[in-house]
């Protein structure tokens, strides 16, 4: 069976955001296709993908690297998910579903719950699920393609630290919520606007790689097993736990 590329893509991209592949390291056909069990083909295609995402470049007599972005770069994107966030929230409370209703209302609670009880290691993986729903409650494809590349561009270029008072971070969270329930696209795009302006002084850079450091980091562990062609959208009929 053909190993889909936006499959590669994936598993390609997780690898760079989570630091498997340092910035500036080499990305080779051959050793890519060889971790994730595949031809070169779906690697090819994929590695352009991820170019024109800017993870990746292309450089004279190196072939496909691992991209390095500036701070400037880096900057950017949180101005820029300052923009579209609250976008995509005003969309959300005008098209979204009850089931999308449903799923955010579960997090929230789940939300509330594991801060709560301090179960901080829980929170993280909530608060993906979370935006994750509500900009695919927006019924906007394109801008949930953009949303979505944003945030894992984040995600790899800054550390986050935690809130000192996840309840309140959580009850804001719920105030969105209760704002698209009642289909109130201004108030949701406020207080979204206020959460992102918020949380984004919890950003942090990531330490830039050594700039001598050219080959990408091997894995202490190889990855076992082809690359997975399953997909994992958002549940829309209850919440994740």
């Amino acid at each position: 069976m053909r190993i889909p590329a936006h499959s590669v893509c994936t598993a390609i991209r997780d690898d760079i955001v989570s630091g498997v592949f340092e910035r500036g390291s080499r990305l080779t056909e051959e050793l890519l296709a060889r971790r994730y069990g595949v031809s070169r083909v779906p690697v090819r295609e994929a590695l352009r993908t991820l170019e024109s995402e800017g993870f990746v470049v292309t450089r004279r007599h190196a072939g496909a690297c691992v991209a390095e972005p500036t701070e400037l770069e880096a900057a950017d994107l949180l101005e820029v998910r300052m923009l579209l966030e609250p976008l995509g929230v005003a969309r959300a409370a005008r098209r979204r579903t009850e089931a999308h209703l449903k799923v955010l209302r579960g997090l929230v609670r789940l939300g509330r719950d594991r801060a709560g009880r301090g179960e901080a290691e829980d929170l993280r993986p909530l608060d993906g699920w979370f935006h994750e729903t509500l900009v695919q409650a927006s019924g906007s494809p394109g801008l949930t393609a953009l949303l979505t590349q944003l945030r894992y561009k984040i995600a790899w270029m800054y550390t986050v630290e935690p809130p000192a008072r996840p309840m309140d971070s959580w009850a804001e969270r719920g105030a969105i919520v209760d704002a698209v329930a009642r289909r109130d696209a201004d108030r949701a795009r406020a207080l979204a606007a206020q959460y992102v302006e918020r949380t984004a002084a919890a950003h942090r850079l990531r330490r830039a790689d050594r700039p001598g450091d050219r080959t990408a980091r091997r894995p202490a562990a190889p990855r076992t097993g082809r690359v997975s062609t399953s997909q994992h959208p958002v549940n829309t009929t209850g919440a994740r736990h």
